[in-house]
């Protein structure tokens, strides 16, 4: 694995043991330059299903970005790379035919990288708990680990999250092979597709270019294909597929922390019945928000309406409206 470009001077890179054998997980750190909360307040961001922390959170469009606001804000700003994106070492199964294996990267999987991760921050922050940032596929690893270790966890802002859906009769979800690739060309599709055809763009071609060659980095074989794609694990895009015939990888009732569901107005994975199922579901989160954004999609982090997601996942993280999880026995993530 080549080493990280650091994407601002003060950043800060740690190569850490992961929960697999042999394999090593990377984590890239911003502190804020100045803090009114005493102790710090670090976050965590869980990033989503094809890109990794460096091109959600870290990501500058115009010179700024949400880990930037979050700094101001007086926050401490960690993005973890799971196995098989960004600077996270390689699945040795992605070396092989996709259809030997199973799908990559599933929540359980990705929940264990996540506790390495935590558990990693914490010591090195000397601070008891952190809070969460995840996007999309990303709540389930993150829902994972709240729910075994909530003594850890402060809050969890869920941009644009998965929910589970009914059953389809007589259908069962698809089986996916370990990986695949990903082009440019399929993440501007992705970006694009939810944008109603009489609004304007809230994406910049010239914005999505810049981006699309950070993301081409992400793999440095990537530009040895034709047409030049990103492997990438299929873990989690099978579980999303599977929450939509009735099988969430995770049971929302067993988080105990504060959680904040921030959506686009236009995404077409996180629809109304969607938010409400899974704002219903958090049985034990003593403090719930669904928080909808006008002229979003599930991309919004990196569209026009972006400042206004800062804005809200900060206010968020800032409440004082709950009294602290008390420590408990806790009990590792299944094997």
């Amino acid at each position: 694995m080549t080493d990280a470009p650091k994407l601002d001077p003060r950043e800060q890179h740690f190569r850490i043991r992961g929960p697999r054998e042999g394999l090593s997980l990377f984590l890239r750190f911003l502190p804020a330059a100045s803090t009114q909360f005493q102790p710090r307040r670090a976050v965590l961001y869980v990033h989503g299903a094809t890109f990794p922390s460096a091109l959600s959170i870290a990501h500058r469009f115009d010179g700024r970005s949400w880990r930037d606001a979050l700094n101001a804000a007086g926050f401490d700003v960690w993005g973890l790379d799971f196995y098989g994106f960004g600077h996270s070492d390689s699945y040795p199964e992605m070396d092989r035919p996709p259809s030997d294996n199973p799908p990559l990267c599933v929540a359980e999987d990705a929940a264990r990288q996540l506790e390495a991760a935590a558990r990693f921050i914490l010591a090195h922050q000397d601070i008891g708990r952190l809070s969460l940032i995840s996007h999309s596929w990303g709540s389930m690893p993150a829902a994972l680990f709240a729910g075994v270790h909530p003594a850890l966890v402060e809050r969890i802002v869920m941009f644009a999250p998965i929910a589970q859906r009914g059953p389809r009769r007589y259908e069962t979800p698809p089986r996916f092979p370990a990986w695949r690739i990903v082009t440019r060309e399929d993440q501007w599709n992705r970006f694009i597709e939810d944008v109603p055809a009489h609004e304007p763009p809230v994406l910049s071609r010239r914005h999505f270019e810049e981006w699309g060659e950070r993301y081409l980095d992400s793999d440095p074989m990537s530009r040895s294909r034709d047409p030049a794609g990103v492997k990438t694990p299929l873990g989690p895009f099978s579980e999303i597929i599977k929450a939509w015939h009735g099988q969430l990888a995770y049971d929302p009732s067993q988080v105990r922390a504060p959680v904040a569901i921030i959506r686009g107005e236009w995404d077409g994975l996180m629809l109304d019945d969607d938010a409400r199922w899974l704002f219903n579901a958090f049985t034990q989160s003593p403090v719930k928000r669904d928080i909808k954004i006008s002229r979003g999609t599930h991309l919004m982090h990196l569209e026009a309406m972006r400042p206004t997601l800062w804005r809200e996942s900060i206010d968020f993280l800032r409440g004082e409206d709950v009294a602290p999880v008390p420590p408990e026995t806790e009990e590792p993530v299944p094997s």
